[in-house]
């Protein structure tokens, strides 16, 4: 049964296109079969950046190993059952039709609170929560004193990862593996980088996540976006010398994917 990765989070712009695909490339380029889909059925950046690869290596004729995009497929109203949910319907036929021929589906979800972001979170073996380094993005997980820098509680995206635990427990499935991973962290914020992270670990043994470092604010992770390429391709496409933002750049998606300790992948437990 494949391993289903699912990245989330209810706010725009903390990079869950851009991990989705660093990820699902980095798993392939392993030798991994990798499905994905993407929940935001209107931006579709994950998918957009899967089609763009594809188009790419269309016109050039390179080979790379590449993720089993798949768009959700309509659903005829005639077909579902009485009080069954036509988004519930898509996903779930989506996610079989993977599940045989991936090892791992990565799930990109919108950033805001849908039907299907919501079902989604709960199919979740590994949850990829990516955050970008100020306490904007921190509130969606908690809410935090504005005096002490303490946090108060869990917030509207901590209680909707509850529920997923709670119907996943309801199930008798194995819990769900979270890692918040910390983007576009700023060297010249030190400050500020040490309150969040202060906050990241207070909060993650209430309400159990783990934390990882995740991709610094970069112009490569962007411009590779309309060949629908990754960092780890760069060599495959003919450029020869990396200069040093690329080679830390490749670095970092190296140790984000060994800190999410898949199965069978380097650090992580064995293919069950």
């Amino acid at each position: 049964m494949a391993h289903i990765i699912v990245v989330g989070n209810e706010k725009g712009g903390s990079g869950k296109s851009t991990t989705s695909m660093h990820v699902a490339t980095a798993l392939c380029r392993a030798g991994f079969r990798v499905g994905g889909l993407d929940l935001d059925l209107r931006q579709r950046s994950f998918g957009r950046y899967v089609e763009n690869r594809l188009a790419y290596l269309a016109r050039t004729g390179l080979k790379l190993p590449s993720p089993d995009y798949r768009p959700l497929a309509e659903i005829d109203p005639v077909l579902l059952g009485p009080d069954e949910n036509a988004f519930d319907r898509r996903l779930s036929e989506a996610v079989v039709a993977l599940e045989g021929v991936s090892d791992f589906i990565i799930i990109d979800c919108p950033g805001s609170h849908t039907r299907l972001s919501q079902v989604a979170h709960s199919l979740a073996d590994t949850l990829i929560t990516p955050l970008n380094d100020s306490f904007v993005d921190f509130d969606l997980l908690a809410h935090v004193d504005a005096e002490t820098g303490k946090v108060k509680g869990p917030s509207i995206y901590s209680e909707m990862v509850w529920n997923a635990r709670q119907l996943r427990a309801k199930a008798g499935l194995k819990p769900i593996d979270w890692i918040v991973v910390r983007n576009r962290l700023g060297a010249q914020q030190m400050i500020n980088k040490k309150k969040v992270g202060t906050a990241l670990e207070d909060l993650s043994r209430r309400i159990g996540f783990r934390v990882a470092p995740g991709f610094s604010e970069r112009v490569i992770f962007r411009e590779l976006f309309p060949r629908g390429l990754t960092v780890m391709d760069l060599k495959d496409t003919g450029v020869d010398t990396l200069n040093l933002s690329n080679i830390a750049a490749r670095q970092e998606v190296r140790d984000l994917l060994r800190e999410l300790r898949l199965p069978g992948v380097d650090g992580g437990p064995a293919a069950t």
